[in-house]
């Protein structure tokens, strides 16, 4: 056999492989909500969303003013940016994280207090 024949069976078999194994770990992450985070800005919306929420008084006000629920801020957990310059990510035992976003045509800016064992929403600013 000449040097095409085996390089085109060999990509034939590549391909191949690449479909059944691209199939393979969609279904595995489908079924188990997994996916991974690289980036800070993910990393750290995982980490908050990962911990029991809690909301200041103010902010359950803020939600009633603004008809926000809890899927709204799943979202913005979710969605939102964290703004790394204006957070406090060296305090301990919790670290303080703003996180941004828009929905609903407005932008929100939330204070996230972060602790081991706890997320709590201290602030909810709407622009």
């Amino acid at each position: 056999m000449d040097f095409l024949k085996r390089l085109g069976f060999f990509l034939v078999g590549l391909s191949i492989g690449i479909v059944f194994l691209t199939m393979f770990f969609k279904k595995k992450s489908d079924e188990t909500g997994v996916y991974f985070c690289y980036l800070p800005n993910c990393r750290t919306l995982k980490d908050i969303r990962s911990k029991p929420m809690y909301y200041s008084d103010e902010v359950k006000l803020k939600m009633t003013e603004n008809q926000l629920d809890s899927l709204d801020i799943k979202y913005i957990l979710t969605e939102g940016d964290v703004d790394f310059s204006k957070s406090d990510t060296k305090s301990v035992p919790c670290k303080t994280y703003i996180v941004e976003s828009e929905l609903k045509e407005k932008d929100w800016t939330f204070t996230v207090k972060n602790c081991s064992n706890k997320a709590t929403i201290q602030k909810i600013e709407v622009q």
